[in-house]
């Protein structure tokens, strides 16, 4: 890989996730780099940095692999290119700084809530008139719902929906136990 540019600019959660997937990172703490070219290690070093390389290089893959687990699970992982680029192109009509822009396609906000902190003066940038109908907080809240898939179920939330199915499920199982007269003899 040859650098064409060096700190050209930030980089999209979803960028980070594309370079270590095209690296070969997998959910493997041990495999998260891939494999890596003999021209990528060029230093030779003596015998005796070796123990303190090692150590590097096993810290090396345990931060990489914990940011390739942490983006799996944000909504860099459904990302494309096409939707990163329809909603560079689709919000330009709001003023957002080159920050604000890298803030939203990493958070996703899906309120309004959200999105305030990270537009600076957010009140005073966006107008709201509800005299005429207009709340642009509340058309780039659309704009992102609308262009940047949502990030996956977290595995707590699928626990719980599972859950609540099962119970309800049990609930209408249940049978409403029916009251028999004792006979009398």
């Amino acid at each position: 890989m040859k650098i064409l540019q060096a700190n050209k600019g930030a980089l999209t959660n979803f960028e980070v996730l594309e370079f270590l997937r095209s690296r070969g990172a997998t959910s493997d703490p041990m495999g998260c780099l891939g494999a890596v070219a003999p021209s990528e290690c060029k230093v030779t070093l003596p015998c005796t940095i070796f123990p303190f390389l090692r150590a590097t290089l096993l810290l090396l893959f345990r931060c990489c692999w914990q940011v390739f687990d942490y983006l799996t699970k944000s909504a860099a992982c459904n990302q494309t290119r096409g939707a990163i680029d329809d909603f560079l192109q689709r919000c330009e009509k709001f003023k957002l700084a080159k920050a604000e822009k890298l803030n939203i396609i990493n958070l996703r906000p899906s309120n309004q809530a959200v999105i305030d902190p990270i537009i600076e003066h957010c009140e005073k940038r966006l107008a709201k008139n509800e005299a005429q109908g207009i709340d642009e907080v509340q058309e780039l809240l659309d704009l992102v719902l609308e262009v940047l898939p949502p990030p996956p179920p977290k595995p707590e939330e699928e626990e719980e929906e599972q859950e609540q199915e099962e119970q309800e499920e049990m609930q209408d199982q249940e049978e409403v136990p029916t009251e028999n007269p004792m006979e009398e003899n």
